[in-house]
């Protein structure tokens, strides 16, 4: 038997070093899940705390069929977009069409020095509805249609969305290494 099995076993009997020892191997990694949806570490931790809870409710669901982790992935994405549908009124935007080629091709910057906690901070920074359609559809590999269905918007909302959401990194982006560069040369 593997260990993760011995561990859900014993966290379905209620034993409470099994539960922690379970909370210990997988908050980081799903706590770094609830920041690209929060808009804050406070958020972040409420839904972590929120989805551990689920988890630990939900265990005896969970088929051993399939990663564990992405299951409590899963379980962890749905807990950020159930707080972001209680939170986040989306309203229709633009449609898709209607967005013309406002900026340079991404292609034209300069992101040399950029690290992924610097990315990872400048998506946090998009507006929720923006930063959740992102989420979905870059990170996580939804559909539009998809995307649609789960946060109650339609196809076309989460295109322009989307799109919405390219622009605003591309300039925060190109903003950024524009002042990493001009700080590196003095």
């Amino acid at each position: 038997m593997s260990e993760i099995k011995k561990i859900i076993i014993g966290c379905l009997a209620g034993d409470r070093r099994d539960q922690e020892l379970l909370y210990r191997r997988h908050a980081s990694k799903l706590y770094a899940v609830c920041l690209q949806y929060s808009g804050n570490d406070e958020e972040a931790r409420d839904i972590l705390q929120e989805g551990f809870i689920k988890i630990f409710e939900n265990l005896n669901h969970y088929k051993h069929e399939g990663s564990f982790e992405g299951w409590m992935h899963r379980i962890t994405v749905n807990t950020a977009l159930e707080k972001f549908r209680c939170r986040h009124n989306l309203y229709r935007v633009d449609d898709i069409d209607t967005i013309g080629e406002q900026d340079a091709d991404p292609d034209n910057h300069d992101y040399a020095g950029l690290e992924a906690k610097d990315l990872m901070e400048i998506i946090r920074e998009l507006p929720p509805k923006y930063r959740m359609v992102f989420n979905l559809y870059a990170i996580e590999g939804y559909s539009h249609k998809e995307i649609g269905k789960m946060i109650n918007i339609s196809e076309g909302t989460s295109k322009s969305n989307l799109s919405r959401a390219r622009i605003i990194l591309q300039r925060r982006v190109g903003s950024f290494t524009g002042l990493k560069k001009k700080v590196a040369n003095g």
